[in-house]
């Protein structure tokens, strides 16, 4: 049986909010098929382009930023490097023109409003997450190409054969917890070591290291950036950005003017627990503030997780001594691969498992980290992984509006703090006693979700989002 090999940059992707499976999944994918009409087919016999998006993708697609998406994929725009203070104009500027600049070579007549067409009433079978792309090409021959967001700015061409990263043969080849556990076991490794054995498979040490410490300078300007930022967030509901308030108000006017200050100005507030408390709340509010207002954020494994790893790390530098490259890179190792077993196990889309697999998974992911990172064993890593987990199970994506603001930005403080609780309890446990193991909570998750009715998985059809007048705010 082939294994599917997942790098630690594929769990950790550098993109644009609010969503990895409604935004950055379709955005990539519209880039995917410009590249393949470039290439396969010649942009000059293009005519005209048309986006069909199904199931979630339409009920969600707008508060999700999915049509604006797409737009800026089939124009070959690159969502780690696109200057996000301009895209609102971009976007306005293809809509009035009524003109695309295709994979960024051919300018062809495109009007949003009716070239891209959400099929409310459609699915197709392999994931609720389906956009096709439909090319008219001079002398009347018509391509098309269908992709799936499957989370966490994953996508799946449709009748593609695997390849990349997905195909790479490992030393340390791992499909469940217990695997991971039988590898530290045979060599003695820690889990992060095992992690950097394997991503040796796609390039050198150096950098794997680079990559990684990126990945967190990305974390760390985006808490540091939605801390700084006031205002309310787009898209209708009016829900005011609180980080910034609160961190204003945590560092009782205590000064500074940078990163490297502010973290010395906030660890001067001392350590009581409520003070910690708000603090980790701060940071995760502040990181997906940010990506609910398309701003640049990591998926973690997704965007509508985004808040719980940065915010649990945030907290190990800030609190637990935790400000060194390398216990960073250590952590976010970690953290990698138990999200690597989810995916493998379970899901980590939203749209095939609820909330369960974007929260439940990144509070997972945080905790193991985090443990591993304190310095606990590798079974007391997974352990904290089952546990956090454990406590998310069933968790539904009901978001008001479809968008990824109300439940989804608390939802992140809540997910960040049982992953600090789940590795407190790990770390004072001996796993010896533990009564469920990482592998049966991934199994109980997916079968969890495939019991959950349609309606909770982010489709806007039921809980809070039904409930809710529109006219409301969160706050």
């Amino acid at each position: 049986m082939s294994q599917e090999s997942i790098s630690v940059f594929d769990m950790f992707k550098i993109g644009v909010g609010p969503s990895s499976s409604h935004t950055l999944g379709p955005w990539r994918a519209a880039a995917m098929f410009a590249h393949k009409i470039a290439t396969e087919h010649g942009l000059e016999n293009l005519e005209k382009v048309q986006v069909l998006l199904y199931g979630s993708l339409a009920k969600t697609g707008k508060g999700h930023g999915t049509d604006i998406a797409v737009q800026l994929g089939l124009c070959n725009e690159d969502p780690v490097t696109f200057d996000t203070t301009k895209l609102q104009d971009r976007i306005h500027d293809i809509a009035a023109k009524e003109e695309l600049n295709f994979a960024g070579q051919r300018l062809i007549h495109f009007v949003p409003s009716t070239d891209i067409v959400f099929l409310f009433q459609e699915s197709l079978p392999f994931h609720p997450n389906a956009v096709t792309f439909l090319a008219e090409m001079q002398g009347g021959t018509n391509i098309a190409e269908t992709y799936y967001s499957i989370g966490g700015g994953f996508v799946v061409q449709e009748n593609a054969p695997k390849g990349g990263s997905a195909s790479v043969q490992l030393p340390f080849p791992i499909e469940k917890s217990a695997d991971l556990m039988h590898w530290c076991m045979k060599t003695g490794m820690s889990i992060h070591e095992i992690v950097a054995e394997n991503e040796l498979s796609w390039r050198s040490e150096q950098e794997t290291s680079a990559g990684v410490w990126h990945i967190w300078e990305t974390m760390r300007d985006c808490i540091y950036k939605g801390c700084h930022t006031e205002g309310v967030l787009p898209g209708g509901l009016k829900v005011k950005r609180r980080a910034a308030e609160l961190n204003r108000k945590l560092l009782a006017g205590r000064t500074y003017s940078d990163y490297d200050s502010w973290l010395l100005a906030i660890r001067a507030g001392g350590t009581d627990f409520k003070y910690i408390l708000d603090w980790v709340s701060c940071f995760a509010l502040a990181v997906n503030e940010e990506n609910a207002s398309f701003g640049r954020v990591v998926t973690a494994p997704t965007n509508g997780a985004a808040g719980v790893i940065p915010a649990v790390l945030q907290y190990y530098v800030a609190f637990c001594d935790g400000y060194t490259k390398e216990k960073i890179i250590h952590f976010l190792l970690t953290a990698s691969e138990i999200g690597s077993i989810f995916k493998k196990g379970a899901t980590i889309s939203a749209a095939m498992g609820g909330c369960q697999a974007e929260i439940g998974v990144s509070s997972a992911m945080a905790a193991a980290g985090l443990t591993e990172s304190m310095g606990a064993t590798q079974r007391q890593a997974m352990m904290a992984a089952e546990i956090a987990m454990e406590h998310h199970l069933g968790l539904t994506c009901d978001p008001i509006a479809g968008l990824v603001q109300v439940p989804c930005i608390e939802r992140n403080t809540m997910g960040a703090i049982k992953a600090i609780t789940a590795s407190q309890l790990a770390l004072q446990s001996s796993p010896d006693f533990a009564k469920v193991s990482l592998d049966a909570v991934v199994k109980t998750m997916w079968e969890t979700a495939l019991d959950m009715s349609s309606k909770y998985k982010e489709t806007a059809d039921g809980g809070l989002a039904v409930n809710i007048p529109l006219s409301l705010s969160e706050c």
